[in-house]
């Protein structure tokens, strides 16, 4: 029977839903599953990881170095629990991509990313070419696995369990060649890009920054996480930490709304697992109407007020 391992996603109070995602993963493989939540002062997260649905125990590991969630030192302490697990588990999200590697490196195995769709224990799918084809992946038995999980395509697990809570010490000490010097979001009170049931994006017709206002009031009013395409972060608009698609982020909300968006295959990418797209652009010619639900050929700047206006 497998033995898994999840490494818990959270900024310090609240766990990300990501974590929820990679249960529901894990319980596609089959097993026991084991959540570990590494950070300083870690008992409300430790709390809300030991009530997903599936998830046996919670390791917690509480010490000053691993407050921030620095790859350098998260990865060893994640290496020395993992001989005891067929499986090691993290999402493909900012955290994961950067943590996951280096896990698998120190665990001396490759890495597998993006996984869609569990076949067996060591039989995966995921994607290739930008998400235009999938590929079966085998691991090969007797060593460990070490995953990267499609957040977009895997529902979050429920939140009824009443798993155990086990402190664990820390193994190591704080990396030398690495320390932690801040966080800067701009992101304010909005929902998480990667976790957030309604996004609202914006393309290079925006024209500029400040023209991008329009895109944070529409989701502010929405409750809605912001996001962008890769051309509206690279004529400097937004941040790159907004960027959805390929080369940014995979995300998979309720309700996608795209404004001036024209629809590059690389975006397409990043929001095909969207329960339904909305697309606002002046080009009818434009491709983001081939895979949008709802369509309107319009000028952002007149439709998103007359939204506004609807929405009071």
């Amino acid at each position: 029977m497998s033995k898994i391992l999840i490494v818990a996603e959270h900024d310090g109070q609240t766990l990300n839903l990501s974590t929820a995602k990679c249960v529901s993963c894990a319980q596609a493989i089959g097993g026991d599953i084991d959540v570990v939540v590494m950070g300083k002062e870690i008992e409300s997260v430790s709390s809300q990881a030991a009530a997903l649905n599936g998830v046996g125990r919670v390791l917690a590991i509480d010490a000053e170095h691993l407050e921030n969630p620095l790859a350098a030192n998260w990865a060893p302490e994640v290496v020395s629990l993992a001989a005891e697990y067929s499986h090691v588990l993290g999402p493909s999200t900012t955290m994961g991509k950067d943590l996951m590697p280096r896990v698998a490196a120190l665990a001396g195995v490759n890495q597998l990313s993006d996984v869609m769709e569990v076949i067996s224990a060591n039989s995966f799918r995921r994607p290739i070419y930008a998400g235009n084809a999938i590929i079966d992946v085998s691991v090969p038995e007797g060593s460990v696995v070490v995953m990267t999980v499609r957040t977009a395509s895997w529902q979050a697990t429920a939140e009824d369990g009443q798993a155990s809570i086990e402190q664990r010490e820390a193994s190591g000490k704080p990396a030398e060649h690495s320390r932690y010097v801040g966080l800067e979001s701009a992101g304010g009170e909005r929902p998480d890009l990667q976790s957030a049931a309604k996004v609202v994006s914006g393309g290079r017709a925006l024209g500029s920054e400040e023209n991008f206002e329009i895109i944070y009031r529409l989701a502010d009013k929405l409750g809605a996480g912001v996001g962008a395409s890769r051309a509206a972060v690279d004529a400097g608009y937004v941040p790159n930490d907004m960027q959805v698609g390929q080369t940014g982020k995979i995300i998979s909300p309720d309700l996608y709304l795209a404004f001036g968006i024209s629809g590059a295959i690389q975006h397409i990418t990043g929001i095909k697992d969207a329960g339904t797209i909305v697309a606002v652009n002046k080009d009818g010619e434009a491709p983001i109407f081939e895979v949008a639900d709802i369509g309107l050929v319009g000028d952002l700047f007149a439709v998103i007020p007359e939204i506004e206006n609807l929405l009071g």
